[in-house]
C-alpha cells in the first residue's frame, strides 16, 4: 500500500510482453542484464516488483505502481530504455533486429496488460 498526504492506495498490474517476432534473444547474459535493467527503472520510478520472469522470448510482470502514472506510460518506459541499453550492450541483437521506419527495437509493439486491484 502507497500512503499519500490524503490518499491509500495500492494498485496494480500483471503486464507482459514479448520479443518482436517472437526470437529467443533473451538467454544468458543478455537476460540477466534484461533482469537488472528493468529493476533499476522500477526503481527510479518508485514501482514495486511483486513478481516477474524475464523469458527467452518474453517478459512477464506483477507490479504495484504509484496512482500517479499510467500503465502505458509504465510500459513505454521499461520497453524503451531496456531495448536501446540491451542494444548498445549487446551488438549482436542489432544483427538480429533491422532498421525499419518505426526504428530499431527489440520488443513487440503490443503488450498486455490485466489490473488485479486499485483501492
Amino acid at each position: 500500500m502507497r500512503n499519500g498526504n490524503h490518499t491509500i492506495s495500492q494498485i496494480q498490474v500483471h503486464i507482459v510482453w514479448v520479443t518482436k517476432y517472437r526470437y529467443g534473444v533473451l538467454k544468458g547474459d543478455i537476460q540477466k542484464r534484461c533482469r537488472e535493467i528493468i529493476i533499476q527503472i522500477c526503481d527510479a520510478e518508485d514501482i514495486r516488483i511483486l513478481k516477474g520472469v524475464v523469458s527467452k522470448d518474453h517478459v512477464h510482470m506483477h507490479i504495484e505502481y504509484p496512482p500517479k502514472v499510467s500503465v502505458s506510460d509504465i510500459v513505454k518506459k521499461l520497453k524503451g530504455r531496456s531495448s536501446r541499453k540491451l542494444q548498445e550492450e549487446f551488438k549482436e541483437l542489432s544483427k538480429q533486429y533491422w532498421e525499419s521506419i518505426l526504428g530499431d527495437r527489440i520488443w513487440s509493439m503490443e503488450y498486455g496488460k490485466c489490473k488485479s486491484r486499485d483501492g
